[in-house]
């Protein structure tokens, strides 16, 4: 639900416009420019780090049981080929921010480090995703004092300058083009377009996620062995070190996203505060919410509380879900949404979308026993069907 309320932008409105409000083809008021600062804070990065430390955690409880039952690690190889297949075909054909074909080919791996001590498991991806976030501030951090400011001007610049303005018209360009197919209705051109001019995003964002999204699951992995998620930690000791985490994260995102907003929210601006510079003290926030998160929830009680739980437990079924309702509501074939709405809409169609998620999943799993792609990726997976009904 969390991932739904950053994803939701980059559904109504141009891909470019997630991080770049500018982009939006409506226009983005004041209260919606502090409504961006909140986002950076509480929710861009955090629920997708979330997502990839409880993927870690689950692959390794995957592989105990398979273990149990005699059986290897190539039956998480198979599952996580079925992943990716999903991914390609959520990628192209249904909406291009998929992060499944990223997470099997990340989680894939990820096997070669799953026989490794805890402690190796945690201190390699602690020190990996250190690693990712000096990389990425190395790399974009700094491309606003070119693009924006007086660095820009200086000969030395002067030819990279000029590219990244290129690259910004290109990029823009393409989110316009994107949005005529979109509205239009053209299904089978965007599509194509997808096919042509995105497929190499894909080798992309695989060699830019490799410092965030393996060193995620390996911490997930670890944190699984640890006993964060079943109750052997000290519960005292994990509230303090959870809101510790969780406010020192927040408190240092906070300046980045105040910095971006200062500056006028420019292209380079938004890129470097969401990719660049808030990439450490966001991680310090993921370990703060997974440790509040999983010590409030060993308790929680209540049909809130169950309806969350079922919502969890269909997330694969949610997930894709949600893209092919977005496609329904946004594309100009269907309810052709697309670009019409800013992002208090969008935030109160994401809203809309967890009420449905926590109204379905419940009464579905109260008579059956997954998720509906929950029981297809498992038949797929073990290659023989499985009872669905309870």
């Amino acid at each position: 639900m969390g991932i739904l309320f950053a994803n939701i932008i980059a559904f109504g409105q141009p891909m470019t416009a997630y991080m770049y409000p500018a982009a939006f083809t409506v226009p983005h008021s004041v209260a919606e420019d502090w409504m961006w600062v909140a986002q950076l804070v509480l929710v861009d990065g955090k629920m997708r780090g979330l997502f990839t430390l409880l993927f870690g955690a689950g692959m390794y409880l995957f592989l105990e049981k398979a273990w149990a039952r005699g059986q290897g690690i190539w039956l998480q190889v198979q599952r996580l080929l079925w992943l990716g297949l999903f991914g390609l075909v959520h990628f192209f054909f249904v909406w291009r921010g998929d992060i499944l074909f990223l997470y099997a080919c990340a989680g894939t791996a990820a096997l070669l480090f799953v026989g490794l001590p805890r402690l190796h498991q945690l201190v390699l991806g602690v020190l990996g995703y250190i690693g990712g976030a000096l990389l990425y501030a190395g790399f974009v951090g700094f491309l606003p004092l070119v693009a924006d400011g007086d660095l820009g001007q200086r000969p030395a610049y002067s030819q990279m300058a000029t590219d990244l303005e290129a690259d910004k018209q290109a990029n823009l360009a393409d989110g316009r083009f994107e949005t005529e197919l979109i509205a239009g209705g053209d299904y089978h051109e965007w599509v194509a377009h997808n096919l042509a001019a995105h497929g190499g995003d894909l080798v992309f964002n695989l060699l830019m996620s490799w410092f965030e999204t393996l060193p995620l699951m390996l911490i997930g992995m670890a944190a699984y062995r640890y006993g964060l998620f079943d109750g052997r930690l000290d519960p005292r000791r994990q509230r303090f070190w959870g809101w510790t985490l969780f406010l020192a994260g927040t408190a240092l995102t906070a300046p980045v996203a105040l910095w971006a907003k200062a500056s006028g929210l420019t292209y380079y601006g938004t890129l470097a505060a969401v990719v660049g510079w808030s990439m450490l003290p966001r991680g310090l926030a993921i370990l703060g919410l997974v440790t509040l998160l999983s010590a409030w929830g060993q308790h929680a009680r209540g049909s809130l509380v169950a309806r969350i739980a079922a919502a969890g437990r269909a997330a694969f079924t949610n997930y894709l879900g949600t893209s092919v309702l977005m496609l329904l509501l946004f594309h100009g074939w269907a309810g052709g949404l697309f670009g019409r709405l800013g992002r208090t809409e969008l935030y109160l169609v994401a809203l809309a979308t967890c009420a449905l998620m926590l109204l379905w999943s419940k009464p579905w799993l109260d008579r059956f026993r997954f998720g509906p792609l929950e029981w297809l990726w498992r038949c797929l997976t073990y290659r023989r069907p499985f009872p669905l009904r309870r």
